[in-house]
């Protein structure tokens, strides 16, 4: 019952875009509970009609991981809504307090299993592709435990995918931006997600597949970001490139 009432907490936060009291204030919660409390959040809205289109990493980064104090990354689910076109528009009024942030995707190729890890890309993906999600947290004063972030789905709220490109497509050691309005606000290197974009597609076989969650056939999965995020602003155009890969863009209105 304690679950389903922090669900629903956190499910009502976000249709309503208004931020609650942090999950774990009051309430003992470990790992396997925040999972559940973010499974039930996503069933909720499957009961509505959205979909499940794949999952998002988190804490990709070892200065995320130092940060929030863990030392391995976390998952969260992605639907269909949350998906916005390349050059297309992202409203405000739809979140609480959305940041961008750069990433890479992967297009799966099959269903994936633990004996898929270690594999090349090429067995794993169809497709991969410059990216950019949108992070929004449903937490007052932007403060938060780990536990909270899992409950809140690891803050996934939107994506945006560039044009797929074949596996072979070098997305190793490769140079990313995040530009906002023409300037360049953030910059680094796809080496910054976990080593290499594919390591973190390997975890992600093993997260799932511990909390009997099934990676399949044409999902996508966020690698995690390369950089820090921005906040978004009316009026904003934001820009991420990767080397080789592309652009996406979104323009931000109220």
């Amino acid at each position: 019952m304690k679950h389903n009432n922090l669900a629903h907490n956190l499910y009502e936060a976000v249709k309503l875009r208004l931020p609650i009291t942090q999950v774990k204030y009051g309430n003992e919660l470990g790992l396997e509970d925040a999972y559940a409390i973010q499974q039930q959040i996503i069933d909720l809205k499957l009961e509505e009609g959205e979909q499940l289109s794949g999952i998002k990493m988190g804490f990709t980064s070892k200065p995320k991981m130092e940060q929030v104090g863990v030392n391995a990354p976390i998952w969260g689910r992605l639907t269909n809504t949350m998906m916005i076109p390349n050059d297309g528009v992202l409203h405000l009024n739809n979140y609480i307090r959305p940041r961008a942030e750069p990433e890479i995707a992967f297009l799966l190729k099959e269903d994936l299993t633990m004996e898929h890890c270690g594999l090349p890309l090429e067995d794993l993906a169809s497709g991969v592709a410059v990216a950019m999600e949108i992070c929004d947290s449903r937490y007052r004063d932007f403060k938060f435990s780990l536990w909270d972030v899992i409950a809140d789905n690891c803050f996934a709220a939107g994506y945006v995918l560039g044009q797929w490109k074949t596996p072979e497509t070098g997305i190793s050691d490769i140079a990313m931006t995040l530009n906002c309005n023409g300037k360049t606000m953030e910059s680094g290197n796809s080496n910054s997600i976990l080593g290499n974009p594919l390591t973190s597609l390997w975890e992600a076989i093993k997260l799932t597949t511990q909390y009997g969650f099934g990676l399949k056939r044409g999902m996508v999965v966020l690698a995690g970001a390369a950089t820090p995020s921005i906040y978004l602003n009316s009026g904003d155009k934001v820009e991420v490139t990767a080397e080789q890969l592309g652009s996406v863009n979104i323009k931000v209105e109220a």
